[in-house]
């Protein structure tokens, strides 16, 4: 059943062009109708006593046929995938660019379908097929205003992140010359067969190459020109969804085929850089989406800190990161796409918005880590598993961290009070709409999280210690192909 996930959107975003031409409201509501069928395959299928379980599509079994892999990690995010989707839903912008907009939305389709199965595929071919799919469809949603600079990014993009699949391409090549399969079920049993320097050099491949989704220094540099000339429901969909997909691909290999110390070291230090990189040029930044592209950057790379941690706790504080992130930074889009422009201009537009006012300082507090809010327990998991481990890279990372977060503290509250200062004539128009609402939605649900934290905390443990455990991962697939059970080649 979970094959609908990565099928009904894929459909619809063929379909809905044909459909909005037969009857303007079936074209509307085939997208939003196909994110609420792959909501309910995912609350069906979020069954605590039947998982983890493995598919093998269209009766081919593994190692060779198409595997996915349904555990509460990736049930968690195929549930992100349309309920983000469905809330950040490109809306008319009042262009009156009827086919603009059809486009729009099918690309979105299309990224959702792909972002599905990043989060399902159990094989390096299908990883790298669904990969190039979601590339594809953000190229598109990169350039959807048509203007000279959105082209420009849109084409800066496509070579870094084509560059980026080349890279990454090469990788499972060596993978696969080295072992003969691209399962990664099989490759946990061959993962022997990686741990030279040959092995090393595969998994940088990968690295680098899925990083350029990922926000990973030094990959990243096309994130503030993209943010800054896409829609905000773009940006918080890029920012906010697929750079966790590409993340959650690379903690699936470190976990099942790279388990080796010294590839997490190279992991926390990459993540390091990012974060102090992204959040200095946050701080130094004087346009609201700039800031925020830029701390995008900066909370990726505590993302890849925190699953650089070994063991079942670095997993936990790696979803914790990045859920958190996932729910923040497309809210924080949403309010920039209604303020928007340089930080001068912003004078006193909280005070005109009192909504969106509020909703701000509620995730600024939260990314910067106030107590009782999730934000303090992202960053006190990371920094108590960098303590716990030791070392000189770990103290390290701790102090980045904290030097992170004075800085997030400097330019977020410099921020909030331009908004709540007394402003002029000049200030912008009230932040109002549908930005404001979808923005409110994010924001209940980081007040849900404080509510419901003991029982989410459970969760969380529960599904960081299934996705830590490779032998779980082996024996659910294993049965569907004998010689994997013995460890033979195909």
């Amino acid at each position: 059943m979970m094959a609908y996930a990565v099928a009904l959107p894929l459909v619809a975003a063929f379909l809905l062009p044909v459909l909005h031409n037969a009857s303007r409201w079936l074209g509307i509501l085939v997208g939003p109708a196909a994110l609420v069928a792959v909501l309910l395959v995912v609350f069906q299928s979020w069954q605590p006593a039947v998982l983890p379980f493995a598919m093998d599509l269209g009766g081919f079994a593994p190692p060779w046929g198409i595997t996915f892999y349904v555990d509460a990690l990736a049930l968690l995010f195929c549930g992100a995938v349309a309920l983000m989707t469905l809330l950040l839903w490109p809306r008319d912008e009042g262009d009156g660019d009827a086919d603009a907009l059809v486009r729009r939305r099918s690309l979105t389709l299309l990224l959702a379908a792909a972002a599905a199965g990043l989060a399902l595929s159990g094989d390096l071919f299908n990883i790298y097929v669904f990969y190039e799919l979601a590339a594809v469809a953000s190229y598109g949603l990169a350039a959807e205003r048509g203007t000279p600079a959105a082209y420009a990014a849109a084409f800066r993009y496509l070579m870094l992140s084509a560059l980026g699949s080349v890279i990454a391409l090469a990788g499972i090549a060596i993978i696969y010359f080295e072992t003969g399969t691209l399962n990664l079920a099989h490759l946990s049993l061959l993962a022997g067969e990686l741990q030279g320097p040959t092995g090393m050099a595969a998994f940088l491949c990968l690295l680098v190459g899925f990083g350029v989704k990922a926000e990973l220094f030094p990959v990243n540099a096309w994130v503030p020109e993209v943010y800054g000339v896409t829609t905000r429901r773009t940006a918080g969909l890029l920012a906010g969804l697929v750079s966790k997909l590409a993340v959650l691909v690379l903690v699936r290999l470190l976990v099942l085929v790279f388990p080796q110390e010294g590839l997490r070291d190279a992991l926390l230090l990459l993540g390091v850089l990012g974060l102090i990189g992204g959040e200095l040029a946050a701080w130094k930044a004087r346009d609201m989406t700039r800031m925020l592209a830029f701390s995008s950057i900066g909370q990726l790379g505590l993302v890849f800190v925190a699953f650089s941690l070994p063991g079942t706790a670095g997993l936990v504080a790696g979803i914790v990161v990045a859920v958190h992130h996932m729910v923040l930074k497309p809210g924080l889009f949403l309010l920039a796409g209604q303020w928007g422009g340089g930080l001068r201009g912003l004078a006193g537009a909280a005070r005109r918005a009192p909504l969106a006012g509020l909703l701000f300082v509620l995730f600024a507090l939260s990314l910067v880590g106030l107590p009782p809010l999730p934000g303090f327990w992202a960053k006190f998991l990371v920094l108590t598993g960098l303590a716990g481990q030791g070392g000189g890279l770990g103290w390290l990372a701790m102090v980045a961290i904290l030097v992170a977060t004075v800085l997030e503290v400097s330019y977020l509250f410099r921020l909030a009070g331009r908004l709540y200062s007394r402003g002029d004539d000049e200030v912008p128009a009230a932040a109002t709409g549908g930005g404001t609402v979808t923005a409110g939605v994010f924001g209940a649900l980081v007040v849900a999280a404080v509510v419901f934290a003991p029982a989410l905390w459970d969760e969380v443990q529960d599904m960081g210690a299934g996705a830590g455990d490779a032998a779980l991962y082996v024996r659910t697939v294993g049965p569907m192909v004998p010689t994997m059970i013995s460890g033979g080649a195909p």
